[in-house]
């Protein structure tokens, strides 16, 4: 980060209110920026976290379409599921909106209306596909056909499953409508597309002075500059989306690439204007003294970190573009890729019926896909929470508090600076340096090896225990007992704040049985810097990460392995 900012303001990529969230969602686009956010308040940096449901486009009606309910009241419900699933999670989004609701309509039509009234759109005749029948437009999903490649009947609209090629839905075979299977006829329709060449100089000059960028994003657009940067359609013929603010244009809505990161925007309006400060919103998106980050799955690299800016650096406004779009991979499950339409994924509200946050969160960090798609194992996902949530933390701080709370009372006895020993000091600096590095690595992303760095340091608490071994000078030496106990509880509270943003539910316990006097998320990290005295009172503690034995991890296990058996 080569510029000072005042303030940070974080997004993940809008969730598709189309269904629930899964373990994939949660590694690419919404962990690692939960942490992220979680590391700056506890810094006490200033940082506004933002998100919400991206609810329009075809799969939406498609879906709505088949259930018999209106696409509001499938968005709307699914919204709320979802958001109950963050919450549950552990998500600490400061707002979570959604884009069917009107102050994102408002928007992302004056935003249309801008670069319109610039003149930067182009208009352009297509033939799509029509339904006499139905008397509308179809988008690629409603219509299946005849494949031109193989031959299959059952192709759809631009793809083929069968063979997987794809095509212009203007070459497929015999096309019919997937809702009634009436034969369709193309017809000529006008849309607005944005064009985007016209901004390849500048977006190549923009991320190019972002050298810090991942290589993966910088790769993945240099090929798009390679090849030329094409028109984008911006309008579509549909029912259910953001209406084109312009007369003559009924039943026309824009694309969802164009309204939904504007969704970000609104959302922070939204956020605004419940605070009761209507214009707060301008000092996050029109101060260049306000960094953005978006945080997203490869997927999304195009929309964030080429289409959005072009966008944003159309308006006649001077808004600010992302300082760093840090792209995860994929993750895979059980060495296969995830299936949605299969049902061969972890869905979040499922998971949190049986286990807690804490493991999951522990678990996908540790194997983040940051540089690498990665893979998750049920049998990973135990053997992490057993011998490293549980074994290497949770086990040191429940022998800590039992072993104070049993032999001085609860309160953190008698030790002093003055009195280290070479063993004392040497535990205390290591933990230090581990905790400064730690420090970078989560300024920079690098949430897997910060996670790294942070089971070292409880390693080394760990050791410093058995070494120092307090079991023993207790019937010897209480003084020097009490002195290494000391030294350990100061390894513990610099555990916590390396630990929380990964494992907050724990870790938020773990702050209040030290006895800290102020909130974890707002000033933490200056008193978690600070030692804990002799004599304050200690919370009693519980088991914070139990086993999870095998009777509890199989049936996840025989589930999937049903699911590619049946395939």
């Amino acid at each position: 980060m080569g510029k000072n900012f005042k303030r940070t303001l974080v997004t993940s990529a809008l969730p598709y209110a189309n269904g629930e969230i899964h373990l994939g969602h949660l590694a690419g686009a919404y962990l690692p920026a939960d942490i992220y956010v979680r590391y700056l308040r506890l810094r006490g940096e200033d940082v506004l976290y933002i998100c919400g449901s991206d609810e329009y486009g075809v799969p939406i009606t498609l879906t709505a379409e088949k259930q018999g309910i209106s696409p509001k009241e499938l968005v709307d419900r699914n919204h709320e599921s979802i958001k109950r699933s963050f919450a549950g999670f552990g998500m600490s989004f400061d707002n979570f909106s959604q884009t069917s609701r009107e102050i994102h309509t408002e928007t992302s039509q004056a935003f249309f209306k801008d670069l319109h009234a610039q003149g930067l759109f182009r208009q352009k005749t297509t033939d799509q596909f029509y339904s006499p029948g139905q008397n509308r437009f179809l988008a690629d999903r409603y219509i299946e056909g005849t494949c031109p490649v193989c031959g299959d009947e059952n192709a759809r609209g631009d793809e083929c499953e069968k063979c997987t090629a794809t095509y212009n839905p203007s070459e497929l075979i015999d096309p019919r409508s997937v809702l009634d299977n009436s034969p369709l006829e193309l017809r000529p329709t006008i849309h607005w597309f944005l064009p985007l060449g016209d901004w390849q100089e500048k977006l190549s000059a923009y991320i190019d002075s972002h050298p810090e960028w991942k290589d993966n994003v910088k790769q993945y657009c240099r090929g798009y500059f390679d090849s030329g940067l094409q028109d984008r359609a911006v309008t579509r013929d549909l029912s259910w989306g953001v209406p084109v603010p312009l007369p003559d244009h009924e039943g026309k809505v824009f694309y969802v690439w164009f309204d939904a990161p504007i969704g970000y925007i609104s959302a922070t309006r939204e956020w605004a204007a419940e605070k009761g400060d209507a214009e707060a919103w301008r000092t996050w998106w029109l101060d260049d003294e306000t960094r953005l980050v978006h945080f997203i799955g490869k997927d999304n690299i195009f929309f964030h970190a080429m289409m959005f800016p072009a966008v944003l650096m159309a308006h006649s406004e001077n808004y600010i573009l992302p300082d760093n779009v840090p792209a995860n991979e994929f993750l895979n499950l059980e060495g296969q890729k995830l299936s949605t339409s299969k049902g061969f994924a972890v869905w979040l509200p499922e998971y949190l019926a049986k286990f807690s946050a804490d493991p999951l969160r522990y678990t996908l960090a540790r194997n983040a896909p940051e540089t690498r798609d990665m893979n998750f194992t049920w049998e990973g996902f135990q053997a992490r929470n057993n011998n490293e949530l549980g074994n290497n933390f949770g086990n040191l701080i429940n022998r800590v508090f039992t072993f104070i709370h049993k032999y001085f009372d609860g309160h953190v006895p008698q030790w002093s600076e003055a009195d280290l020993t070479d063993l004392d000091r040497a535990a205390l600096d290591e933990v230090a340096a581990d905790r400064e590095k730690w420090t970078a690595q989560m300024a920079k992303f690098e949430v897997k090896a910060a996670l790294e760095t942070a089971f070292h340091a409880g390693q080394v608490g760990n050791r410093y225990f058995d070494e120092s071994a307090p079991f023993k000078s207790r019937k010897t030496d209480l003084e020097r007992c009490g002195q290494s106990l000391g030294v350990i509880i100061q390894i513990l509270r610099q555990l916590c704040l390396m630990l929380a943003p990964v494992v907050p539910f724990g870790m938020e316990k773990l702050w209040r049985w030290l006895g800290m006097e102020t909130d974890l998320w707002q000033g933490g990290w200056d008193e978690g810097l600070r030692n804990i005295p002799a004599g304050r009172t200690l919370g009693k503690p519980e088991i914070l990460y139990p086993r999870l034995d095998d009777e509890l991890i199989q049936p996840e296990i025989d589930r999937l392995r049903g699911l590619v058996a049946d395939d």
